[in-house]
């Protein structure tokens, strides 16, 4: 046996057996989609109203600032930034810039437009829309990656912008119901397609088709 007076070794370092931190459970993010899309079709399909001429009274239209700035604007920008969170770079640029729009749409009606020389106002306002019109043309490029009817939606946005742009620039009234038109249209399809996904999320299967 060695002698007890060697000095003995060091011990190893313990190793102690631990179990294997338990995953956190995933948080289950809900589709804001169907949100961003209803908070912008039925501001767009209020506004249209306007547009179109189905509703002559201007002074009505006072009605859209309050869905333009808390429901088709700060709606529909926190539906992008949920968006975001799920990693949907198409979702998060449509819905925080179309939220952002119709902010500024309700900030630019309510306190710049009454400070813009009166015969002059339309040409602010139709270069406004033709910048709109450019965001949604390549949008619509890229959409056309996904189903029918979101191609459809952005296709249809992009003429509604245009066909707006140019009722102002050119100061057509039927250029600019036309637009109108356009854009009832566009918010029928946006309604549409928020149906469909929330009754799908709900449902737990498809109910109106997307294509």
């Amino acid at each position: 046996m060695p002698s007890s007076t060697l000095t003995p070794a060091p011990a190893a370092p313990a190793v102690v057996a631990t179990a294997p931190a338990s995953a956190a459970p995933a948080v289950k993010v809900a589709n804001p989609g169907p949100l961003g899309l209803a908070a912008f079709a039925l501001t767009t399909f209020v506004l249209s109203l306007f547009n179109s001429g189905l509703i002559s009274n201007a002074a009505l239209s006072a009605v859209v600032l309050p869905l333009a700035l808390f429901y088709g604007g700060l709606a529909q920008f926190v539906a992008g930034i949920l968006e975001f969170r799920r990693g949907n770079t198409f979702g998060t640029t449509a819905f925080v810039s179309y939220g952002a729009f119709w902010m500024s749409f309700a900030g630019y009606v309510k306190f710049v437009v009454p400070t813009l020389p009166a015969d002059q106002a339309h040409v602010a306002t139709g270069w406004f829309l033709v910048g709109w019109f450019i965001f949604t043309a390549y949008m619509s490029i890229a959409a056309m990656k996904l189903d029918v009817a979101h191609r459809v939606l952005f296709v249809s946005l992009a003429l509604t912008f245009l066909f707006l742009a140019l009722g102002d620039l050119a100061q057509s009234t039927a250029l600019g119901h036309t637009g109108g038109f356009l854009g009832l249209f566009t918010a029928g399809v946006a309604w549409y397609i928020s149906f469909a996904v929330v009754t799908k999320e709900t449902w737990g299967r498809e109910v109106a088709p997307l294509g």
